[in-house]
């Protein structure tokens, strides 16, 4: 009723975010989540990341902003958010690995994933124990099929290709 005015705020990780802020004739109104003469917003992006990995869609997430928040976040910004996860994630499949491993356990858990629809897809770990008993977890990948003796070789060439020379035990479950 009383219209918006447009406010820009800074975010951690994507920069300049444009958001309609509600006008209020009164004064009597207290924004929750950017306050008056606020310009910087943290936590918009551990909000963005946690509905991403609950399964929303980048429109999805922008239409929950417009609608709980009343902030409009392009979907060009949400999906700067996430690839700089992604990113992230690629690293650190790609580490470096240690040499030496105590023991390294391979398995496959079944997850329901949401793809279009719902669908069981395995997942891969390889969990490795270092000389000095702590655990590290060497790798995660997202399978399509059915475990093989053929995919399972394709994870220890990647780890021995990642830098792991010798492992005591494998153990695979």
């Amino acid at each position: 009723r009383n219209g918006t005015r447009a406010k820009t705020v800074l975010t951690e990780n994507t920069g300049e975010v444009e958001i309609d802020v509600p006008r209020d004739r009164a004064g009597s109104f207290e924004p929750q989540i950017v306050k008056k003469r606020q310009r910087r917003l943290s936590g918009v992006d551990e909000v963005v990341l946690s509905l991403y990995a609950k399964g929303l869609t980048t429109g999805e997430i922008s239409a929950h902003f417009a609608e709980i928040y009343g902030a409009s976040v392009s979907k060009e910004t949400i999906s700067r958010i996430t690839d700089k996860v992604l990113e992230e994630m690629q690293a650190w499949q790609t580490r470096p690995l240690d040499e030496i491993y105590a023991a390294v356990f391979i398995d496959a858990i079944v997850v329901k994933v949401r793809d279009g629809q719902v669908a069981n897809r395995p997942f891969y770990a390889a969990i490795g124990v270092t000389l000095n008993g702590e655990r590290d977890i060497l790798g995660l990948w997202a399978g399509t099929g059915g475990e093989g003796a053929k995919f399972w070789m394709s994870v220890l060439t990647d780890l021995r290709n990642r830098g792991v020379k010798d492992v005591f035990f494998l153990v695979c479950d």
